[in-house]
């Protein structure tokens, strides 16, 4: 017995020693957001080596940041998109920024309780894909940065603020979008960037299949009718409970001018299916454990 006990021992030390705990924030603090004053909503990520800091961010949010999913892949109650929170949290000494996620995840399951599993759906999406024109797109030269510049990229700045006239997004470095005016206007974007923007204001996923890694600048105009509606389906899909009015107005819009839009880039939304993976919450608290 003691010898089998002995031959045994360092398979189970070494089991032991290959159980690593999960990354965790050495101190987080979760809060319900307060109420966005007169229509106007600012949203804000910032991540360094050491701090975290998420503002008036939804559940659906965190989940889809700390899994790399898009919202139409995380199915859940519909409070799950319109519930606010703001985080603030310290990376414990040592960290790496590449652990966040894990970070977050863990934060999800500690705090909210969150339970969940994954499948795969067939989804009708859109492949964004260079037209049969050519592209018409002119890539940005790459830029020369210093190292103490290529230092500051690696933080993580994305700021959105945004009302009923429209939403702008900084994603730090100089890289932004505004939806404004009837227009998209676009500064060192990328393509992976652009289609996940426009399936904020379509109705089904956009995938980027355009195989272009650079970064752009452009512009798209759409009439007064197409900019509305686009503009209520963000705000549906971002958990927004609107008056049936107000859906209904996004049935008289032509939809005729993203397309168009796209097509002055040599670019066009190509309709497929395509299996996605999904993110199926069982289940999770709509408040927070205490911090």
């Amino acid at each position: 017995m003691k010898s089998s006990q002995k031959l045994l021992l360092p398979f189970l030390c070494l089991a032991a020693f290959g159980q690593q705990a999960r990354p965790e924030f050495e101190v987080a603090s979760i809060r319900p957001a307060p109420p966005s004053a007169s229509g106007q909503v600012n949203v804000g990520v910032h991540i360094d080596e050491a701090q975290v800091r998420f503002t008036y961010l939804s559940l659906k949010d965190l989940i889809g940041m700390a899994y790399k999913v898009k919202h139409y892949q995380i199915s859940g109650p519909d409070w799950m998109a319109s519930d606010r929170f703001n985080i603030s949290a310290t990376m414990p000494a040592g960290a790496k920024r590449e652990q966040m996620q894990e970070m977050v995840q863990a934060l999800l399951a500690d705090r909210f309780q969150m339970k969940m599993h994954r499948t795969s759906k067939e989804f009708p999406v859109f492949a964004l894909v260079p037209a049969k024109s050519g592209l018409k797109l002119k890539e940005l030269a790459p830029e020369q940065n210093t190292e103490a510049e290529e230092a500051a990229k690696k933080a993580v700045n994305i700021a959105v603020s945004g009302g009923r006239s429209g939403t702008t997004v900084n994603y730090g470095n100089g890289s932004y979008f505004a939806f404004g005016n009837n227009k998209f206007e676009a500064k060192k974007m990328t393509m992976a960037n652009v289609a996940e923007t426009l399936a904020r204001f379509v109705d089904r996923p956009v995938v980027d299949m355009t195989e272009l890694k650079g970064n752009y600048d452009f512009t798209l105009d759409f009439s007064a009718e197409d900019f509305q509606a686009m503009m209520i389906r963000s705000a549906v899909a971002a958990g927004v409970v609107l008056p049936p009015q107000a859906l209904q107005y996004m049935e008289k819009a032509s939809g005729d001018s993203p397309p168009n839009a796209l097509a002055t880039l040599g670019l066009k939304l190509d309709s497929r299916k395509a299996p996605i993976e999904v993110l199926v919450i069982d289940g999770a608290q709509k408040l927070p454990t205490e911090n």
